[in-house]
């Protein structure tokens, strides 16, 4: 294989360190409404993996936009620029052998098929957390969908600004409906673990 940086001819390859794990890489990507249960169950899912022995990455809004996305909005540029470069990142740790787990809510097609076509559709698995949204409503803590009913936060998906719901997901979790372990089960199910 040719590359314009030749660094790339020299490095070990995926398949060596995929072999030195002994699991593939891949990216679980959870979509959904703030609020509908993607960090819970992430999370979960992360500590089965674990103590399963797999070596595993959790990014999620919240430790991704306090750090290399520190400096964008929620503009629609901004949305769009942080679903990049999330999955930029994400795709160097599948390319190491990790199973990759990320939460955003990335609210649109567009944004998610950019996602997929960066990481490899072989490697993207979609999961759509559909939890309806009178259920993320009371389950917020925080308020911030009575603050964006109230207009006091602009571009609030679900409310102000649009969530186009996966078409075709690799699976889909309404976690009014499932336990937490429910879920879990469903997730180890599709990545055959």
């Amino acid at each position: 294989m040719s590359h314009i940086y030749p660094i790339f001819d020299k490095m070990l390859s995926r398949t060596d360190k995929e072999q030195l794990l002994g699991q593939r890489g891949v990216m679980l990507w959870f979509t959904g409404l703030s609020g509908s249960g993607k960090s819970t169950v992430a999370i979960a899912l992360e500590r089965e993996l674990h103590r399963r022995g797999r070596l595993c990455r959790l990014l999620d809004g919240d430790n991704i936009r306090a750090g290399i996305n520190a400096n964008l909005g929620f503009s629609a540029e901004d949305r769009r620029e942080n679903i990049r470069r999330i999955a930029e990142v994400a795709k160097l740790f599948v390319d190491t052998g990790i199973i990759t787990i990320a939460a955003f809510i990335s609210p649109t097609e567009e944004m998610r098929s950019m996602a997929a076509e960066i990481i490899g559709p072989e490697d993207f698995k979609e999961v759509y957390i559909s939890t309806p949204i009178e259920e993320c409503e009371r389950r917020d803590v925080k308020g911030l969908y009575a603050k964006a009913r109230r207009g006091e936060i602009p571009n609030f998906t679900g409310i102000s600004a649009p969530f186009e719901a996966p078409k075709h997901p690799a699976l889909s979790l309404d976690t009014s409906r499932l336990s937490l372990e429910e879920s879990v089960a469903q997730l180890l199910r599709l990545l055959q673990i």
